[in-house]
């Protein structure tokens, strides 16, 4: 067997099967690009989630990281240290609002969120203990822990994992007049996706993130945007509520804020929100560690430059004109999205979007595929145009374009 072969028999053999990853297995990368164990180059279209906005191995970040690691790497949070103050400044700045709670991973930053709309219910709101309701939205993916998919409408996220969590009611994506009867006295938060990743790069309707950004100012409702995915960058700016004017009462991140070296996610709000903590009510051993903070210091930096959310509005109208000929042209029946992320329903005679993931795979262009027919379009921010309009030449070709 080839090295490919046998490190991929070797994972199936001692790992859950919990993932279908495409047959590739990288060796290294640098920016746009990973390399695999047989010495094979692929551009990197999919940017680990939005985890790798900076590239593969950005220089910046990795000596930020190294130097870290030569001083301190964790304290737990039973101690202050020295970088903790700035990374929880800058970044509370960056998002205009007052307090940081810091965690590790996007799912346990959403926990956070559910528990902090939860606790501000019953302490500022006054809602009736164990009352609270959270509303959020069909097809939303926020995670996969046992709350948050309790939430979920993904049968395969959700399917032999019960009891679930009581609390949420959900509503179709997009719809205000469904939001608006959902909201009631017992409504503690809205919690929204601006842009809804997982389910295909949904754009929603124009006027839906302010018609629920007044809903929840009229109701006294936080509105918890979910922007581990859009946020810091992806869609041409910081946060993609920005494209609407929105600013949200609860900010979650996540992916991007690591630089694609540590998981670093936080929870942003003024103090009359993330103010309800107290000592032992809410932490995590990892969250807020030297080490993540040394390097989202450099990212919250590199994203003052306002350099990468230009970059993703100019190379992101580019690449939304090309994949507008795709649609004209029939290969494809829808193409949603902003800035350099893009979500492209696979005409059905051309193959499900797995297929097409793994002709692009063949060709040295890397993709995931999602819910059937649709694959995902997310390069990092830092590529050039030439590699982007090469990526885009492989995917035609893989269309018959």
């Amino acid at each position: 067997m080839s090295a490919t072969e046998t490190l991929i028999a070797a994972a199936e053999a001692h790992s859950a099967h919990n993932y279908h990853p495409l047959p590739v297995v990288v060796a290294t990368a640098e920016g746009a690009w990973m390399t695999d164990v047989e010495g094979r180059r692929y551009l990197d279209l999919l940017a680990g989630y939005s985890a790798l906005n900076f590239g593969h191995g950005n220089r910046r970040l990795v000596e930020a990281a190294r130097a870290q690691l030569e001083r301190v790497t964790l304290t737990s949070r039973a101690f202050y240290h020295d970088r903790f103050a700035a990374f929880c400044q800058e970044l509370a700045e960056l998002c205009g609002m007052e307090m940081v709670l810091p965690m590790n991973t996007g799912a346990e930053a959403v926990e956070t969120a559910v528990k902090t709309a939860r606790k501000w219910g019953y302490r500022v709101k006054g809602v009736p203990w164990e009352m609270a309701k959270i509303v959020v939205a069909a097809d939303n993916f926020h995670g996969r822990t046992t709350t948050v998919i309790s939430f979920s409408t993904d049968r395969e996220a959700r399917a032999d994992f019960g009891p679930y969590t009581p609390g949420f009611e959900i509503v179709p994506y997009g719809d205000v007049a469904a939001m608006r009867s959902a909201v009631t006295e017992n409504t503690v938060a809205v919690l929204l996706e601006p842009i809804q990743g997982e389910a295909g790069v949904v754009v929603p309707p124009q006027g839906y993130l302010p018609a629920v950004r007044e809903l929840t100012r009229e109701r006294e409702v936080l509105f918890v945007a979910d922007e581990i995915q859009s946020g810091l960058g992806r869609t041409g700016r910081t946060f993609a509520c920005e494209h609407e004017g929105v600013v949200p009462d609860m900010y979650v991140l996540g992916k991007a804020l690591g630089g694609g070296i540590v998981p670093v996610s936080a929870v942003v709000a003024d103090a009359e929100v993330l103010g309800v903590f107290r000592p032992g009510e809410h932490g995590s051993t990892f969250g807020g560690n030297p080490l993540a903070c040394a390097v989202a210091l450099e990212v919250l930096a590199m994203l003052r430059t306002g350099e990468f959310q230009e970059r993703s509005a100019e190379l992101g109208a580019f690449l939304h004109g090309e994949l507008a000929g795709l649609k004209e042209s029939g290969q494809v029946t829808q193409v949603r999205g902003r800035g350099l992320w893009a979500g492209l329903d696979i005409a059905p005679a051309l193959g499900t979007g797995r297929e097409v993931a793994e002709r692009l795979l063949e060709r040295g262009v890397l993709v995931k595929d999602t819910h059937g027919s649709t694959i995902r379009v997310a390069p990092p921010l830092m590529i050039s145009r030439e590699d982007l309009e090469w990526g885009l030449e492989q995917l035609r070709t893989v269309l018959g374009a």
